[in-house]
C-alpha cells in the first residue's frame, strides 16, 4: 500500500508541475518580449511593463474569488477548468489587434493562474508526509522554475526569430499539453475543497500573524521584480549583451532559479521562518550587487544570476508557513489562506514592476536594483522582529510543535 501511495503522489505532483510549467511560462514570458511589444505597438517601456503588473493583479484578484466560486467542484474539475481558461487567455493575447486586447488576454490567463496555484499548493502539501510538505510544494513550483529555465528563454527566442505573437501560440500549446496531463495523471476521486466563502477572506486578514506573512510574501518576493521585470534592457543597455546572448543568460538564470527553489524547499521543511530571514538577506545583497556592478560585463551578469538563485528560494517556505499558520489559527479557512498568499506573491510582482516602471521613468533604469533590495530588506526586518518578539513572549510556533 505504501508503494502505491508513493506512486500516486509522484504522478499527482508531476501533473501539477507540468501545469505549473505552462502557467509559469506565460507569467514571466513578457519580460523577454518587452522590447518587441514596445516596437510593435509604439508604446513606452513602462507602459509595456503593464503586461507584467496587470497579469499579477489578475492573479491577485482571481486567487481568492475563483477559489470561492469553484469550492463546490472537485479539485480535478477545478484544474481542468482553469487550464481551459488559461488556454483561452493566451490565445486571445496571440491574436490581439491592440495593446488593450493584449492586456485583456493577460488578465484572463492570470485569473486561471491564481486559483490553480492556490489549489495545487494544498494538493501538493496533502499528498505527502507532514515533514515533506515544503519539498512537495517545491516540486510543484519546479514547474515554474523549469519554465524560467526553458519556457521563458525559448519563448523569447521564438519571439525574436519570428514575432512575439508566435510566443503566445507556443504558450497555448504548452497549455494543451498541461490539460492532457491533468486529465490522465490527476486522479478523478480527489475530494472537494472544504466549504469556503468570501467571509473567509476576513477571517484570514483579521488574524495578525496571517496578515503579517502576506505582507512579508509581497515584500520579500516582489522586491526581485523591481529589476527582473527589466532584466533584458539591463543586460543589453548597461552590460552590453546581444539579444541572442540574453536568451542564453535567461536559460542560465532559470537554472539558478531551479537550484534555489529546490534548496529553499529543503531548507524550509523544518524551520521555514528562520530560513526565510537568511534567504532574504542573500537576495537583497545580490539585487544591490546589480546596482554596484551594473556597468560590468562579467560582475553585473554574475549578480543577475545570483539574484536568480535566491529569487525563488523563499517561495516554498512562504507558502508552507502560510498554510501552517492557517492550520493553527484559521483551520476552517486554509484554502483561502493559501489563495491569499498566492495573491500576496502577485501583489509583490505588481508592486515591484510598477515601482520599477516609475523609477525607470523618473530616475533611470540603473536605479531599480536599489529600491528592489530595500523591499527585500524590509521583509527581512519584519521576519527578524517576528522571530525575536514571539520567542521572547513564548508564543513562537516553534514552541508549539510547528517549527519557525
Amino acid at each position: 500500500m505504501h508503494k502505491v501511495y508513493q506512486i500516486h503522489s509522484r504522478l499527482t505532483l508531476l501533473a501539477l508541475a507540468i501545469s505549473a510549467f505552462g502557467i509559469g511560462s506565460t507569467e514571466f514570458i513578457s519580460v523577454g518580449l518587452l522590447p518587441l511589444i514596445v516596437k510593435d505597438f509604439g508604446i513606452s517601456l513602462s507602459s509595456a511593463s503593464l503586461t507584467v503588473s496587470m497579469y499579477a493583479l489578475g492573479v491577485t484578484i482571481g486567487a481568492p474569488l475563483l477559489t470561492v466560486l469553484t469550492a463546490r467542484l472537485s479539485r480535478k474539475a477545478v484544474l481542468l477548468f482553469v487550464m481551459l481558461l488559461f488556454i483561452g487567455g493566451n490565445l486571445l493575447a496571440a491574436v490581439s489587434p491592440s495593446f488593450p486586447v493584449l492586456l485583456s488576454g493577460r488578465v484572463i490567463s492570470a485569473l486561471a493562474h491564481g486559483v490553480f496555484m492556490s489549489v495545487a499548493s494544498v494538493i501538493a502539501a496533502d499528498v505527502v508526509a507532514p515533514n515533506k510538505r515544503a519539498s512537495a510544494i517545491a516540486i510543484m513550483f519546479t514547474g515554474l522554475t523549469v519554465a524560467t529555465v526553458t519556457g521563458v528563454p525559448l519563448g523569447t527566442f521564438i519571439g525574436q526569430m519570428t514575432q512575439w505573437r508566435m510566443t503566445f501560440l507556443f504558450i497555448v500549446l504548452i497549455g494543451v499539453l498541461a490539460l492532457i496531463a491533468n486529465i490522465f495523471l490527476v486522479p478523478g476521486n480527489l475530494s472537494k475543497a472544504a466549504p469556503i466563502s468570501l467571509k473567509d477572506i476576513a477571517k484570514v486578514l483579521s488574524n495578525f500573524r496571517l496578515l503579517l506573512i502576506l505582507i512579508i510574501t509581497a515584500l520579500g518576493y516582489g522586491g526581485t521584480f523591481v529589476s527582473y521585470t527589466y532584466v533584458s534592457p539591463i543586460l543589453s543597455r548597461f552590460m552590453g549583451y546581444s539579444a541572442r546572448a540574453i536568451v542564453i543568460l535567461l536559460v542560465v538564470y532559470g537554472i539558478a532559479v531551479a537550484i534555489g527553489n529546490t534548496l529553499g524547499g529543503h531548507l524550509s521543511n523544518n524551520r521555514p521562518l528562520f530560513s526565510l530571514f537568511f534567504m532574504f538577506l542573500a537576495l537583497a545583497a545580490s539585487i544591490f550587487g546589480i546596482f554596484i556592478f551594473i556597468n560590468s560585463h562579467i560582475l553585473g551578469m554574475i549578480m543577475v544570476l545570483l539574484m536568480g538563485l535566491f529569487a525563488f528560494m523563499n517561495v516554498p517556505g512562504l507558502q508552507l508557513y502560510a498554510v501552517q499558520l492557517a492550520e493553527r489559527y484559521t483551520p476552517g479557512a486554509i484554502p483561502m489562506a493559501s489563495a491569499l498568499n498566492i495573491s500576496a506573491f502577485n501583489i509583490g510582482i505588481a508592486l515591484g514592476s510598477e515601482l520599477g516602471g516609475r523609477i525607470t521613468a523618473q530616475m533611470g533604469l540603473a536605479y531599480t536594483p536599489i529600491f528592489g533590495s530595500m523591499m527585500v530588506l524590509l521583509a527581512a526586518f519584519i521576519v527578524f522582529f517576528w522571530l525575536v518578539t514571539e520567542w521572547r513572549s513564548g508564543t513562537s510556533l516553534c514552541r508549539q510543535n510547528i517549527d519557525c
